[in-house]
């Protein structure tokens, strides 16, 4: 029997993508949730989905997870800086199983935009073009989480970025999983690349979002890429400063604005607004 198999199932986006599809009435014994650590998914296994221990850096554990016919959603890694050989052990493993499909969840405009992030999408898509294996892109721009995390610093310190005036497209990361699981559970997606965004808005917005969700004024303090990495830095974030001090540059350029209407043609409705995404985030 054909299964949807979806990798980082153990992680927040996997796991959503999973609970999406039986959302969607996917027979649970066609799904197989992936991940190093069976435990973080004992819950769909208590629901009938079929599990399977897989580490990225072991290929001998990827191919008996995959079966000819599968569709393959292929979450991104969250090992960065290994993410492209991780993700070359798993696209040789889907040829040599003969899978039906992949579906890859990458970043916005990763074929064009110089974001640091982006490199190792652009490499991984360019992996799947080579394969030969039909393949659907599924873009994510920003979660709203990747904000919300940082309230407690937001109360403490207030907002600051690098990010000007430029917009960054946001909605929860469960809209982003449920994308996929629609495209995963359905025909007529190969080929395709999918921009996902949901409402735009600057980081001053985002800052008086916060302020409004959380009962206290945050201000959003704008400086230029080098200070916030220094700050970052000082932070103790190390190499991950220079990483995150380019999104903030990469968004003043408008590289994570998406203005397709991917997400809620697939969707089929609107995504949340910015302003109910925060206000879920935070309770």
């Amino acid at each position: 029997m054909s299964q949807i198999v979806v990798t980082g199932a153990t992680g927040h986006l996997g796991h959503l993508v999973v609970e999406h599809l039986l959302d969607r009435r996917v027979p649970a014994e066609t799904i197989t949730a992936t991940g190093r650590s069976l435990d973080k998914v004992a819950d769909l296994a208590e629901r009938g989905v079929r599990t399977a221990a897989v580490d990225f850096e072991d290929p001998a554990t990827i191919a008996p997870a995959l079966g000819s016919g599968d569709v393959l959603v292929l979450v991104s890694s969250s090992a960065v800086g290994r993410r492209t050989p991780q993700h070359r052990n798993v696209v040789d493993a889907a040829v040599q199983a003969g899978v039906a499909r992949v579906v890859y969840t990458s970043i916005p405009k990763a074929d064009s935009t110089p974001m640091l992030l982006a490199q190792e999408h652009r490499e991984t898509e360019e992996l799947l073009a080579a394969s030969g294996l039909p393949v659907t892109l599924l873009r994510n721009a920003w979660y709203v989480e990747n904000y919300s995390a940082q309230a407690p610093t937001y109360l403490e310190h207030g907002m600051v970025g690098a990010a000007g005036d430029g917009l960054v497209s946001i909605a929860p990361r469960s809209e982003y999983a449920e994308a996929a699981a629609v495209v995963a559970s359905a025909d007529g997606h190969e080929g395709k690349v999918y921009e996902l965004g949901g409402e735009a808005v600057t980081m001053s917005e985002l800052a008086s979002l916060f302020s409004d969700a959380l009962g206290q004024q945050i201000t959003y303090t704008d400086v230029d890429e080098a200070t916030l990495r220094g700050i970052l830095e000082g932070a103790g974030l190390g190499p991950a400063a220079a990483v995150f001090a380019d999104v903030d540059s990469r968004v003043r350029a408008g590289d994570l604005h998406v203005t397709s209407g991917h997400l809620g043609e697939l969707l089929g409705r609107t995504p949340t607004s910015a302003k109910q995404a925060v206000l879920d985030a935070v309770r």
